[in-house]
């Protein structure tokens, strides 16, 4: 369970470290996009191991219900990534559409994994996402969204969402995970 804390923490000081030490990551320069990506990366190693050999205790099991609501999560939690990169229409909605997928994902696999790792990891990145929202807010105030896009965009919007899900559903059978039950 240390390697995932680890992670978890490595991966939000990582991220919060522009914000909450502006002058210090500055005085980095350049080098200090490699920096963050290093940590970034080693983070992310650091939960996979961490979340893959995590033992503790389980609160709750799965439920149908509990599936449904989560793939429903994960599908919004796609569309809103893929929105982000595309400036689709929801982004002139939602002030931050990544920092939401990711609030979202974390819920979503909250909701079908009652475990100690699960809400470390998943309630860790839940909590990043939030903090950062709030710090980001309060940097950078709260302009007007307004986005303009086609109905082209949206339709490529969605289609690579549904198949982004798709991919990422495959990746999570092959690997072990059910999806659907």
């Amino acid at each position: 369970m240390l390697l995932l804390v680890a992670g978890v923490l490595l991966w939000s000081a990582a991220h919060l470290f522009k914000r909450v030490a502006p002058d210090a990551r500055a005085a980095m320069g350049g080098a200090g996009r490699g920096i963050m990506s290093i940590a970034i990366l080693a983070s992310m190693v650091l939960m996979y191991l961490g979340y893959a050999h995590a033992q503790g205790v389980y609160y709750w099991g799965r439920s149908p219900e509990a599936v449904g609501i989560n793939n429903l999560l994960m599908f919004l939690a796609i569309y809103l990534m893929v929105a982000a990169a595309s400036k689709s229409w929801i982004t002139g909605s939602i002030r931050h559409p990544q920092l939401t997928a990711i609030k979202s994902w974390a819920i979503g696999h909250l909701l079908v994994n009652g475990d100690s790792a699960s809400m470390v990891l998943f309630g860790g990145l839940l909590a990043w996402a939030v903090i950062s929202v709030v710090i980001i807010n309060k940097q950078d105030g709260k302009p007007a969204l307004s986005v303009q896009t086609s109905a082209g965009r949206e339709a490529i919007t969605g289609l690579a969402a549904v198949l982004a899900f798709g991919a990422i559903a495959f990746i999570h059978i092959y690997m072990g995970y059910p999806v659907f039950s």
